[in-house]
């Protein structure tokens, strides 16, 4: 197999990993920082280059940053209209990256979910701290990663303030429950294809809800239930993604999705759980070309 991994550092620990399980695995495989790629959109021949070569693949895996969602699913697509097989494709990294559009569509399969508010002025701040069950309560920026721009409002005027302060950087307005059963931890499970390879509990320090590892948060491995298990692998299923983070809480109502994260690091859930999700992922691909390329979300 010949494989591409876009991604812009090949020194980060998901990409190495991938790498390094590509390679033992016998493929050819390199890195390719998909900003420096540029493309000839045509209908007879779609092409895509790096510094003037023209770039060639059996298949992909999309590392793309947050901030670089746009460009980077426009190099994704690229590659899928070259009839490239890409783990995750650019609709299903699309859905999975607008926090609003991924909230609606798992409420609308019947998806367990903190009780969610949106807004996009101010004027509606009473109405949307009152349906979320008053303070505390969690105040989020769609854009936000890695636990930042997730804000803890313990009281309804320091939500009140928080609102504001959003506002002021022209942000539209997320707001959730508490969930205060959690006590400060999630769970992370790697769903990849049909299962969960993968599942760890992550625990906040002490005096912080956020219980992102880059935030200094701990993780250990966990059994999940049946039931968190079919949450993960539904959700991942609605986002239309291969490979998936889905980030969860346990509630006294069952199991409740926060995020599904196309792009889930492997550094922390292999060093807690000691699984190699990287050798999954390449042996899910070699797979999946020997079975032809699955349709598009999209259906073409």
């Amino acid at each position: 197999m010949n494989l591409i991994i876009l991604s812009r550092n090949p020194a980060l620990y998901s990409t190495d990993a991938l790498v390094q399980a590509a390679i033992t695995r016998g493929h050819s495989v390199r890195v390719v920082d998909y900003l420096r790629c540029y493309m000839n959109i045509t209908s007879s021949k779609p092409r895509i280059y790096l510094e003037g070569e023209e770039l060639k693949a059996d298949a992909i895996i999309p590392r793309i940053a947050v901030q670089h969602t746009a460009y980077g699913n426009a190099v994704v697509r690229q590659f899928e209209m070259m009839g490239v097989l890409t783990l995750n494709d650019s609709v299903a990294i699309s859905r999975s990256r607008d926090k609003l559009r991924s909230l609606q569509l798992l409420a609308k399969k019947g998806v367990g979910l903190p009780v969610t508010g949106f807004a996009h002025s101010i004027d509606a701040t009473n109405e949307l701290i009152s349906m979320c069950g008053g303070a505390p309560l969690v105040v989020k920026l769609l854009q936000g990663t890695q636990g930042m721009g997730v804000v803890l409002a313990e009281t309804k005027k320091a939500a009140e303030s928080v609102i504001e302060a959003f506002k002021e950087v022209r942000a539209d307005i997320l707001v959730q429950e508490y969930i205060a059963e959690s006590k400060g931890a999630d769970i992370r499970c790697i769903v990849l294809g049909k299962k969960v390879i993968a599942a760890m509990e992550r625990q906040g320090m002490d005096g912080e809800f956020r219980s992102n590892l880059h935030r200094g948060g701990k993780a250990k491995k966990i059994n999940i239930t049946a039931e968190e298990r079919k949450t993960a692998i539904k959700a991942a299923k609605i986002m239309g993604l291969n490979l998936a983070g889905v980030d969860l809480l346990r509630s006294a109502r069952g199991p409740l999705v926060i995020e599904v994260n196309s792009s889930p690091g492997l550094e922390g859930i292999e060093n807690a759980t000691n699984k190699n999700c990287a050798d999954a992922i390449i042996q899910f691909l070699e797979n999946s070309l020997q079975e032809k390329k699955p349709k598009s979300i999209d259906g073409k």
